[in-house]
């Protein structure tokens, strides 16, 4: 059974940082591309950013590109999202995703990812 556990949200002030994780199993997690996506209420899953199955290539949603970094430990079945001077638009429930490897991360369609984590809360004040 493949599980993608998020963790590491929570409240903070614009300008803090966070850094989620995500922790797979169930998966040959090297062979899966690995993406963040979020939601804020009432509005529709978001791309936020993608790293692919060889930790070669990135790709950021152009919203957050220079302050978040998404980031990749293959001998440890974890992805990360490192969220610098979050700001309140940040504000959403952040969900990591994995794509077959044969997929291009520049394909940012959330119906490419065959699996998905809980999610985790990402509050930013004011």
């Amino acid at each position: 059974q493949v599980q993608l556990v998020e963790s590491g949200g929570g409240l903070v002030q614009a300008g803090d940082s966070l850094r989620l994780s995500c922790a797979a199993s169930g998966l040959t997690f090297r062979s899966w591309n690995m993406a963040w996506f979020r939601q804020a209420p009432g509005k529709e899953r978001d791309f936020v950013a993608a790293i692919n199955w060889n930790v070669g290539t990135t790709y950021y949603a152009e919203s957050v590109k220079g302050g978040f970094t998404i980031s990749r430990d293959n001998a440890k079945n974890t992805a990360y999202l490192q969220m610098n001077s979050l700001k309140p638009e940040d504000t959403a429930v952040y969900y990591c995703a994995a794509s077959p490897a044969y997929r291009s991360i520049l394909d940012i369609s959330p119906s490419v990812y065959s699996y998905w984590g809980q999610g985790t809360q990402v509050t930013v004040s004011s």
